[in-house]
């Protein structure tokens, strides 16, 4: 059991290590990893990352950075919503299923989704943005979702 273990994480280190959320995914000069993790899950956390572009047509740069930052954000919180929605409560049925019918939830879910913590910042070498968001799965039991475990 323990050489099945060692070799999991070996695997999630090796597999993981360029793409994890706590990673950065622009390189030094600037350009965007080809490949990374969109979404995923840890023990307290689901994380979600964001992509949004500069509007080139302004000429002052921190206002380039500020509007493609403001862009990530809202796409990131896409991002962790469309995760999210494939997510089973408890009972069974996913997220998306109960927002169907129960509008209140769709509202508790939105509003715990703003309060998603950016927990990284990254520019591009033309002010694209990436950021990382992170929501505690703790919030959402707060709000009354409870997750299936």
């Amino acid at each position: 059991m323990k050489n099945i273990l060692i070799a999991a994480f070996a695997m999630f280190v090796a597999a993981g290590c360029a793409s994890a959320p706590d990673k950065g995914t622009v390189s030094g000069s600037g350009e965007i990893e080809r490949e990374w993790l969109e979404e995923g899950v840890t023990k307290n956390y689901i994380f979600a990352r964001g992509m949004g572009a500069a509007d080139q047509t302004l000429e002052n740069k921190t206002q380039r950075m500020a509007t493609s930052r403001n862009a990530s954000i809202v796409n990131g919180q896409y991002n962790m919503l469309s995760f999210l929605k494939g997510v089973n409560l408890e009972g069974g049925i996913t997220v998306e299923k109960a927002i169907e019918t129960d509008s209140v939830l769709a509202t508790k879910i939105n509003a715990v989704l703003k309060g998603a913590q950016v927990m990284r910042t990254e520019w591009t070498s033309d002010d694209g943005c990436i950021v990382v968001l992170r929501l505690p799965k703790k919030a959402l039991k707060e709000a009354g979702i409870k997750l299936a475990e």
